[in-house]
């Protein structure tokens, strides 16, 4: 017998490509699994299952960044108690975190593809489902977008759960609405803007020499990099980015303040009497609106 759950979660993460650096994406995740029914003539319930599985993609995988363990670019090493530095090295545009160990999820494979995260999903949930499960299948699959989107990565510091982590991220449409018409054009040039985007708060800027970071990062300037640090509820986040590759925002990076920087940006392109909408996205399915 087999149970399926569609649209089941969404998986918000970020991952590290040595081409493209930190990209923030969202997988939508689909779950089959085959066995006996239990003495409720049910192979599992259908909200003990959904909640099961949630919690464990929540715990081991959303808002984490990927990092591809077995990648020649990778440098990953214990710092203090519960800490760990991560080094991307991409020569100019070289990546260097200090996070808490929760805010990685380390992968076994050499780059991270939809492929590699299925499978790595797939050893988490297999070894945590009731004795009469007997198969498991998932599948992670993209939101289908009709029309421009963009993949940012980000952290929110005052979040209380899981979005304080410093690179977390998103894939995400943006709808821009002039008098009431979208527009296509200016869509797609915010969306190339923000390609694979790192969004970062002016008041988390800080010198390279005040992270503390692994010594692969010693030869990064302030000239090329911009350092981000703070703490939260989860622990002390610290960060250098290549500037070509962020962006700063004056405020927070919650999805509302996003929409009303993207209308901020917009409003001065239009002419004085036309209307703006702004619909953007955090993920699949939802977000927020602003008004200009």
């Amino acid at each position: 017998m087999n149970l399926f759950v569609r649209d089941l979660t969404v998986i918000d993460s970020s991952y590290i490509c040595e081409t493209r650096g930190v990209v923030g994406d969202s997988w939508i995740l689909d779950v089959t699994m085959s066995g006996e029914l239990n003495e409720m003539s049910m192979v599992l319930d259908f909200g003990r299952v959904k909640k099961q599985i949630k919690h464990l993609v929540d715990e081991f995988v959303d808002h984490r960044l990927l990092v591809p363990m077995q990648s020649t670019a990778i440098v990953f090493q214990p710092s203090k108690a519960g800490y760990a530095t991560l080094d991307v090295l991409r020569g100019e545009k070289s990546l260097h975190l200090h996070c808490p160990n929760e805010a990685y999820c380390l992968i076994d494979s050499d780059k991270i593809t939809i492929e590699s995260i299925t499978k790595h999903v797939y050893d988490i949930l297999r070894d945590n489902l009731p004795s009469n499960v007997t198969g498991i299948e998932i599948t992670l699959r993209h939101e289908n977008i009709d029309g421009a989107f963009y993949h940012y990565t980000h952290g929110l510091k005052k979040h209380d759960g899981n979005c304080q982590r410093i690179a977390h991220g998103h894939r995400s449409p943006v709808e821009i609405l002039v008098d009431g018409q979208r527009d296509s054009e200016r869509e797609a040039a915010f969306a190339q803007r923000w390609e694979d985007i790192y969004l970062g708060s002016e008041e988390d800027v800080v010198t390279l020499d005040a992270l503390s970071l692994s010594d692969n990062a010693s030869a990064i300037t302030d000239e090329s990099h911009y350092g981000f640090r703070y703490t939260a509820p989860q622990g002390e986040f610290e960060l250098a980015i290549a500037k070509s590759e962020t962006e700063i925002l004056p405020t927070d990076t919650t999805v509302e303040l996003l929409a009303g920087y993207i209308a901020d940006q917009v409003k001065p392109t239009l002419d004085a009497e036309q209307s703006l909408q702004i619909i953007a996205y955090e993920g699949v399915g939802k977000g927020a609106m602003a008004f200009r």
